[in-house]
């Protein structure tokens, strides 16, 4: 076996370095801005560090806008569309990936379709559903666009198609229906993928912007984008509070994804696997 050689290993760790303080400078520059004053902020040329930590602003914001009502908001919405994408992705990618019937692929790749096209195509289309339900300016409006994800079944039926087809056969021999068998079997030896579709979903639906801004205008029923989204001024912006908000937003998704990583890799590598 041959051994690397150690130029080429400084190269590769320099390299990756160098990345590492590229991606994590914005998330560093965030917590600064979050301690500054606002005259700090804005200075030019830009302070890197704050004079005096500013931490009062981590108090301000609560203050200023109704954040509880937006962590609240956020948090109902997220878990519907988590829950929501788990249990149709789920069942969808099973009769994708292990039933026939009339025209199978021809539906999948109708739902592949979607996602080749930018989600902004689809917001007036939903506006208008959610209008003619009357559900405009109401959290069920946050989150039914997001109960079904084709990205979601794309990603199942990849991890669906792996399990032994002898399996289900065996289950049938024993008498189980095939709704028991995607619950008693399939589902239970899919908690990989699944967990790596909590994911995904959680992230769309805790950085969710656009959408809640379009169909909502009353403050307690904005999620924590969108009312992060009223700091941001015509002429003037707070930056230190923005920032402080945007920082205490993030903390959770950060738990999780330090929770969850191997599953989060896991769940990319899915998506591109080959069924």
């Amino acid at each position: 076996m041959e051994k690397t050689p150690i130029g080429k290993k400084i190269v590769v760790h320099a390299i990756l370095i160098l990345g590492s303080i590229i991606m994590i400078f914005p998330f560093l520059w965030m917590i600064l801005t979050a301690l500054k004053t606002k005259p700090e902020a804005i200075a030019v040329p830009p302070t890197v560090l704050p004079a005096i930590p500013q931490w009062q602003n981590f108090v301000e914001i609560f203050e200023v806008l109704d954040f509880g009502k937006f962590y609240f908001n956020t948090f109902v919405s997220t878990a519907v569309i988590t829950v929501g994408q788990i249990f149709f992705c789920s069942m969808a990618a099973y009769a994708f990936a292990k039933l026939d019937f009339p025209f199978k692929n021809t539906l999948f790749i109708l739902i592949l379709s979607v996602l080749m096209v930018p989600g902004q195509v689809f917001l007036i289309p939903q506006y208008l559903i959610i209008q003619k339900l009357g559900l405009l300016d109401s959290i069920p409006a946050l989150f039914l666009p997001g109960l079904f994800s084709a990205f979601g079944t794309f990603l199942l039926r990849q991890f669906f198609m792996t399990i032994p087809d002898e399996l289900e056969e065996a289950a049938i021999l024993d008498g189980a229906s095939r709704i028991k068998i995607f619950f008693t079997v399939i589902l239970p030896l899919s908690k990989s993928a699944l967990i790596s579709l909590s994911i995904f979903a959680i992230l769309y639906g805790w950085n969710s912007l656009l959408w809640p801004l379009i169909v909502n205008t009353s403050n307690d029923k904005m999620t924590l984008s969108a009312g992060l989204a009223q700091l941001s001024g015509q002429h003037a912006t707070n930056f230190p509070l923005m920032m402080a908000g945007s920082f205490l937003a993030i903390i959770p998704l950060l738990m999780i994804y330090l929770i969850f990583q191997k599953q989060f890799i896991e769940g990319i590598a899915l998506s591109g696997s080959k069924g």
